[in-house]
Formats: C-alpha cells, structure tokens, sequence
C-alpha cells in the first residue's frame, strides 16, 4: 500500500495513464491539496484503461516515471495497485482495495476533471463510488456553478446522483468517509501528455512541461519515438 494511513485526514485520488506524467497532474493535485484541504494526493496509475487506448509507455514504465514525478513533495504519494493489477483499471475496484488498506472511516476524495465526471456514467458500477469515497470536480476558474444550482446543470443520471449531495464547504469533507460531491476552481494549463509526446516526435523539447526526472527517464529509455 503506498497511499498514506499516518494521517486520518482526507485523502485525495488522482488517477490518470500518465503517459507521460506532466506538471498539469502535478499542479492539479498541489491545487486540490489546498483548495480541499486533503492530508495528501495519492497518483494512481492505470495499468490496462478501458476506455482508453492502450498507453505506449508499459504499466512500470508510467508507474517509475509518476514516481519520480513525486518524489520530494511529501503530500504525493503513489499507489501501484492498478498497474500491478492482471485486471483492467476500474476505479471501483481500486476504491475497495484502498478501503481495505486504510479501513472505512478515512475520507477519499476521488479527484476528477469536469470532463470525466460528465462521463461518469460510462464507467464500471459508477453508482458504488460514492458510497467509496468523495468526488471533487476540478473545474476552469468562473465556470464552477454555485452549489445550490449546480445539480441543475448536469445531465439527469448525474443531477439524480449529485442531488442532495453538492458540498461548497471544503471541511465538510472531514465528516464523512464518503459520499459528498465538491466543485472546485483549478488552474487552467494547456498542456497534456499528446502534446508532449507530439513534440518528442516532432524534435521539439517539452522541458518545463514535466519535470526534469521524468523527461531524463523518458529519453534514457527511449519511451516515445523521437526521445
């Protein structure tokens, strides 16, 4: 188990392929961390996405270069389940092996863009996850609805789950192990991890993009053509 349990405070969940990982995921969790008052971010890899392609860089590729990534920042921690995993990477699955580890009463905050939380009703058994941990949705600055009109812009499967559920008080978080939904104002960055892979092929240098570790791993490896 690599999520921390010496702290009972709320523990963010940062999943992603991370292929590469890059400093949007990085600021993205430091943000989360402040805005939402967590203990710490946990990253999660994924080892076989299914609603993605399959990564380029292996499951232990991603999982070295996330943790290298995280490395010096004492409020990231990474967990290896998902890429450890013969299984393809449903979040439910993941929330119910972090719940063994860290027990029922510690509050999770599953961390999603707006995006992925749109498309919540897409994924494996997505109804359960609430009753797993708390979703934070990490939206551009201005665009985060207030909390009383926000179930009425969603899409009805999402206003029916988010009913009765919004929460605008950070600290609110702390009372309950799960089952809150909280908005969030982010950082908007463009950058991702197409774009860095697009100028490793291209020749072009995507230094600052990610950290230096990672780019270093990448390009003593060889993880993306042209690296």
């Amino acid at each position: 188990m690599s999520a921390s349990s010496t702290d009972n405070g709320p523990l963010g969940l940062l999943g992603g392929t991370f292929d590469p990982v890059h400093v949007g995921h990085l600021r993205l969790a430091e943000e989360a961390c402040e805005a939402l008052q967590l203990a710490g971010v946990c990253l999660i890899p994924a080892g076989t996405p299914p609603h993605r392609p399959v990564p380029l860089a292996s499951g232990a590729e991603r999982l070295a270069m996330v943790r290298l990534a995280c490395a010096g920042n004492p409020r990231l921690t990474v967990e290896a389940f998902e890429v450890c995993s013969p299984d393809k990477s449903y979040m439910v699955h993941t929330l119910l092996h972090l719940r063994e580890g860290l027990g029922p009463k510690r509050p999770l905050v599953l961390i999603l863009g707006t995006d992925a939380f749109l498309g919540l009703p897409g994924w494996h058994r997505w109804r359960e996850l609430l009753g797993l941990a708390h979703i934070a949705v990490a939206n551009r600055p201005g665009s985060t609805p207030g909390a009383r009109s926000w179930p009425d812009a969603l899409p009805a499967e999402l206003a029916e789950l988010a009913d009765g559920r919004i929460e605008s008080d950070p600290a609110g978080l702390r009372r309950s192990p799960a089952g809150r939904i909280v908005p969030f104002e982010m950082t908007p960055l463009a950058i991702s991890a197409s774009l860095i892979r697009d100028q490793l092929r291209c020749g072009r240098s995507p230094r600052y993009l990610l950290p230096d570790s990672v780019l270093d791993y990448i390009r003593r490896h060889h993880l993306y053509p042209g690296a």
